[in-house]
């Protein structure tokens, strides 16, 4: 089964639940090593996101994409806006004008996405960011495609790497962002940009697997 315009907005929708959800949880990762504004902002985002949905129809996924792109750098401030806006814009612009996406253009628009994110924020794997949950998604998504999958098989590769690869942000020494201002001290807990990624993913995969 593709993934349709009115997929993709739904989807969202249930992005903007998931985080709304984890608000608190993500407001306290970054308390500890940040600003502590990353689930305010994020939570604010995507209430946005839907906003906009809702006063608008757009008829592509890759239209849906660039609302959303769109709306998170206008109206959400910290790194969380012009981070996931360059995410999803950059999306946007893979899918191009395709009226429904596969699990190859799934994979197509996460590495974009990813590609955007590293592009903006300079930061690579083991930095602790987003970065460490969004590289590995990208490559069991890939993996998955390659392999056929469906946009929920890539999308459920690429949520269970995400994961892990937040998971595996606990230990790491930040050196990127807020958190680097730590050093040391920044070990021992997760960053909340890496969770964040991983709680979008999970709840697009998610989205993907339910019969429709």
């Amino acid at each position: 089964m593709g993934c349709s315009a009115d997929d993709l907005a739904s989807a969202l929708a249930r992005c903007a639940s998931v985080i709304a959800e984890h608000r608190d949880e993500l407001v306290e990762l970054d308390r500890v090593i940040g600003d502590g504004d990353h689930g305010e902002n994020m939570n604010r985002g995507f209430a946005a996101i839907m906003s906009s949905l809702d006063s608008s129809a757009p008829e592509t996924p890759g239209a849906v994409l660039k609302l959303a792109a769109s709306t998170l750098i206008s109206k959400v401030g910290g790194a969380a806006g012009p981070l996931y806006g360059t995410a999803f814009l950059r999306a946007a612009t893979s899918v191009g004008d395709s009226s429904e996406l596969d699990g190859d253009a799934v994979y197509q628009a996460l590495s974009a996405a990813q590609q955007g994110v590293v592009s903006r924020g300079k930061a690579e794997r083991e930095d602790k960011t987003m970065v460490d949950a969004l590289a590995p998604a990208v490559e069991e998504a890939q993996r998955a495609a390659a392999s056929g999958g469906d946009p929920a098989a890539v999308l459920d590769a690429a949520a269970q790497a995400a994961d892990r690869g937040a998971e595996a942000t606990v230990p790491l020494v930040a050196r990127k962002g807020r958190a680097s201002y730590l050093g040391e001290r920044s070990a021992g807990h997760m960053d909340p940009g890496a969770r964040s990624t991983a709680l979008l993913l999970r709840a697009l995969a998610d989205f993907a697997r339910e019969p429709r």
